[in-house]
Parts: structure tokens; C-alpha cells; sequence
């Protein structure tokens, strides 16, 4: 077999192992999980609610892609915390373990929602976020790869986690992922052909 072959087999493997859990570890089938996942989007918009989007390098360009993507398409008023001077204030001041938790804790409000990306689930400024949203009793969906037993992969209401053992996998497997919730809010307000 080609080696481009293996690869898309490989991805389609993983996609068919994507699985979702709750905070508490229970298993939600994948449609279901996904379902959760839209009805928390949609209720957070007509509550005119904000959706944060976080993560870093590849997972920040999908938080940036998808908050985009969100405000045009799914009219959700979305934020991430991309502005290079407030990326490098935070590091410089305070380390970059807050750069995601210091704007949350200042921006972020009760029955907000947080998306958040980590392929290995063991980002610290990721994990540190996630403690300011549950301090601000907002929902939180994670997405991980990697190591099954990552401590991000528990930290959500929602947990969707790719069984990849490599960045090259579990990247496109979250976009993939992020495609299909998006598809799911168009298709709900009747916008996609």
C-alpha cells in the first residue's frame, strides 16, 4: 500500500475512534456528544452569550479559523486571545501559563462557553484556563488527542478526544471535528445547501 493511502486510513481509523466523555467520565455516543455539543452552542446564542476559543500553535490558528467562521456563519459572538501585545504582556508579566487564563478571568462570564484545543492535553496555560471558567461557572468542551488518560480530556462538561499518537493526525482529526459542529449549526438555522 502507498503511503498516502496508509495515511488517509489511518485518519479515517481515528475519526471511526473519536470518542466523547462528560466531566465525570461517562461515554456519550459520538452523535450524541456532538448533539450536546451543538445544544450548548445554540442555547449560549440566544442568550447572546460569548464563545471563547482557545489553544496553542496549530489549535490557536483553529480557535482563530473557527471563531471566524462561528461570528460569520453562526452569528455567535466569539473571542479568542490572538493580539500579539496582549500575548506578550501577559508572558512577559505574569508567564505564559496565564496567557489564556488572565484576559478569561477579566472578559468571561458566567454561562459563557469555552473551546478548548490541546493535542496533548497537557498545556498549562490551556489547564489554567479551564480552572478560570470553572470559577466563572462557564460550560467547557475540550478537544485532545495523544494520551487517553490526558488531564484536559476530564476537565470538560464535554470531552472529545482522537486516539492520535502524532500532531500531524490529531491536528486535522480536531478540524475535521470543528467542520462537522460548524455544519451542524448551519444546518440547524437552514443555511448550508
Amino acid at each position: 500500500m502507498k503511503a498516502w493511502q496508509q495515511h488517509i486510513e489511518s485518519l479515517t481509523q481515528l475519526l471511526d475512534g473519536l470518542a466523547f466523555t462528560s466531566r465525570d467520565g461517562a461515554d456519550f455516543d459520538v452523535d450524541a456528544g456532538f448533539a450536546r455539543w451543538l445544544d450548548l452552542t445554540l442555547k449560549l446564542r440566544e442568550r447572546r452569550q460569548t464563545l471563547y476559543l482557545i489553544g496553542n500553535g496549530a489549535s490557536a490558528s483553529m480557535a482563530s479559523h473557527f471563531a471566524a467562521d462561528l461570528a460569520k456563519n453562526g452569528r455567535i459572538h466569539t473571542q479568542v486571545f490572538s493580539d500579539l501585545s496582549l500575548i506578550t504582556a501577559i508572558s512577559n508579566d505574569m508567564g505564559y501559563e496565564h496567557v489564556f487564563a488572565e484576559p478569561l478571568r477579566r472578559r468571561g462570564a458566567r454561562g459563557d462557553l469555552l473551546v478548548a484545543s490541546s493535542s496533548s492535553g497537557r498545556s498549562p496555560n490551556v489547564l489554567a484556563a479551564i480552572d478560570v471558567a470553572d470559577e466563572l461557572e462557564m460550560s467547557v468542551v475540550t478537544l485532545t488527542a495523544k494520551d487517553p488518560a490526558n488531564p484536559l480530556r476530564s476537565r470538560g462538561d464535554l470531552n472529545l478526544y482522537v486516539p492520535a499518537k502524532t500532531y500531524g493526525l490529531a491536528e486535522p482529526a480536531h478540524a475535521a471535528a470543528l467542520h462537522f459542529w460548524m455544519d451542524l449549526i448551519q444546518l440547524q438555522d437552514g443555511s448550508l445547501p
